[in-house]
């Protein structure tokens, strides 16, 4: 309790800087809104109807993500990606929509556990697809009766395990790879002034050599 008071206190004092400092721009940052709901949240009373906001207060951990560089770039890749994710995410609901279908005509009549309904079928096949006990959980038993059911979860598990999930990743991939090759603002702006620095020096040094000039004549 008093490591958690001591956390609330620091995480408080930060917040307070923060606003005095940049005063309405700390609104204008998403990060900082971050920071704001996660203090809140731990602010909540204990007792009464607010008391389950309290279990919130783990959020406090992910403001790891707006102190270490690491992370923060991790979660620009994943944000950065998201437009094209969502293109893989819809064809996988269409697959599984239309496997799904077929999953609760085929085998609901014999497995009604499994497949008995289009929710039981797509968590079937989401199971399925993590590979967590399909074999002999889900499929062998299934072969028992429909022995050619093979061919409807062997293409299941290729293109959705194998492929689409691929998929996933090649994309988070390459966006982190565009980003790390994107020139580095900081480092742009430390050029800048090296280089404002420099100019500032030539002009010092031309300014003595004409006075120089204008003495020797």
């Amino acid at each position: 309790m008093v490591l958690d008071t001591l956390c609330l206190a620091v995480f408080l004092l930060e917040l307070g800087l923060k606003v005095a400092a940049y005063r309405w721009h700390f609104w204008r940052s998403g990060w900082n809104w971050f920071d704001f709901l996660v203090v809140a949240v731990a602010l909540v009373p204990g007792a009464g109807p607010w008391a389950v906001l309290r279990s919130l207060r783990i959020l406090r951990v992910l403001r790891l993500l707006t102190v270490l560089p690491q992370l923060k770039k991790v979660l620009a890749a994943f944000m950065h990606s998201i437009p094209g994710l969502s293109g893989v995410i819809l064809v996988m609901m269409v697959f599984f929509y239309t496997m799904g279908v077929l999953a609760t005509n085929l085998f609901a009549a014999s497995f009604p556990q499994w497949f008995g309904s289009l929710g039981a079928s797509l968590f079937s096949l989401f199971q399925i697809m993590t590979l967590e006990s399909w074999s002999m959980g889900i499929v062998r038993p299934v072969m028992e009766l429909y022995p050619w059911a093979w061919a409807f979860f062997v293409p299941f598990i290729v293109i959705a395990t194998f492929t689409i999930l691929n998929l996933f990743i090649g994309i988070i991939v390459s966006t982190m790879q565009e980003l790390s090759t994107l020139p580095d603002p900081k480092a742009g702006q430390a050029s800048q002034a090296e280089l404002k620095a420099t100019l500032q020096r030539m002009e010092a040094d031309l300014a003595k050599l004409r006075s120089h000039l204008h003495r020797d004549q």
